[in-house]
């Protein structure tokens, strides 16, 4: 199907007004919507919240009467259930808009078509795909937890221009310098949870929550530790929900843990360490739909193994460390490079001082 260059405008406009709900929608998609009558845009909205009005309320609203007769452009398929709020394929018709541009179909199997089809049946002309990988690429967790039952998976790390991340004494503070930091939180403020292992806790005593960015929401911090030896005083447990997974039925530990407030999920594989695949689709199960994993090489190579990670967000600073401390991944030794990961970079550029890379694995 062919769209026009108004058409391209406005969609890219509603991408757009979806972005602004980067960091709050969870655990919805992020949805941007307008309507455009006589060559002009008569309303407009986003999702902002869960369990608050769709993006396609917003435009309504703000169009009123002049949604009559309009072209409608949404970055995802309207809904076409009842969830939290009414479905938006039912406020479209009763608007009588006259036609619904969307970006891509929702992978949700409650919609998955259901939606655009209800459309057409109401007369109204409907058309989808424009734009439609920049809609993916928004809600590319969204679309991981109704595709695959498990979240987006994000890898976060800091390293030397030598690939080390810390030193062997567990030293890592701080490798990169403050914007490549505050770079970080704000992938931390999009995430729905921020994953770290036991390690991490021992060595650096983490808070694991966004500081360094202004955000109204702070995701679920996750805490891999399979013998529960997270002290009840560590930083993580507090100013926020934690979700400690363990691989051991300890009755006193899970209370002490309880007790400060955190969760406790048992999930153990037939090692006796926390089963990894087990894990992100219980976190599927929460809603987690992007994962920001920030652990060590032990735990960053053990969810490499496992194929469980899907995106590489790493900072290299301008230094060198030496080839005795500790690396990224935690993996055996190859005796051929025929084995080695392939990756495709998808951005780089300069944080500050550092260098902020983004792959994908292959």
């Amino acid at each position: 199907m062919s769209f026009s260059a108004v058409d391209h405008g406005m969609m890219a406009r509603a991408l757009q007004l979806a972005e602004r709900g980067l960091w709050t929608t969870s655990p919805n998609p992020r949805v941007g919507c307008l309507l455009v009558r006589d060559g002009g845009i008569v309303g407009e909205g986003w999702h902002e919240k869960a369990g608050e009005p769709h993006a396609e309320v917003h435009a309504l609203r703000a169009a009123g009467d002049r949604a009559r007769g309009a072209t409608v452009y949404v970055t995802l398929e309207p809904c076409s259930h009842h969830g939290r709020t009414p479905p938006c394929t039912e406020a479209l018709i009763a608007a009588g808009v006259s036609r619904v541009v969307a970006a891509m179909t929702d992978p949700n199997p409650l919609v998955a078509g259901k939606g655009m089809a209800l459309l057409q049946a109401a007369g109204i002309a409907t058309a989808s795909g424009l734009l439609e990988n920049e809609a993916r690429e928004l809600n590319i967790g969204f679309v991981s937890r109704m595709t695959r039952g498990r979240p987006w998976l994000r890898l976060k790390a800091a390293a030397s221009l030598d690939g080390k991340t810390a030193l062997n004494n567990g030293v890592s503070q701080w490798i990169t310098g403050l914007e490549a930091r505050r770079d970080g939180h704000a992938w931390r403020a999009r995430a729905c949870a921020v994953l770290t292992g036991i390690g991490t806790v021992r060595d650096d005593n983490p808070q694991l929550n966004v500081r360094d960015v202004a955000t109204s929401r702070q995701p679920l911090r996750v805490v891999v530790d399979s013998k529960l030896e997270t002290p009840p005083d560590a930083r993580v447990l507090h100013g926020g929900p934690t979700l400690i997974a363990g691989a051991v039925e300890d009755a006193g530990r899970i209370e002490a843990l309880r007790a400060v407030g955190a969760d406790v999920l048992i999930l153990s594989n037939p090692s006796g360490k926390v089963d990894l695949v087990a894990l992100l689709a219980a976190l599927a199960q929460h809603g987690i739909n992007e994962l920001h994993v920030e652990a060590g090489f032990k735990l960053n190579g053990s969810l490499l193994r496992e194929g469980l990670v899907d995106e590489l967000l790493l900072y290299l600073a301008p230094c060198l460390i030496g080839h005795e401390a500790s690396g990224l991944f935690n993996l055996p030794e190859l005796a051929s490079l025929d084995g080695k990961h392939h990756l495709q970079i998808r951005d780089l550029r300069q944080v500050g001082e550092d260098i902020r890379l983004i792959a994908r694995f292959r």
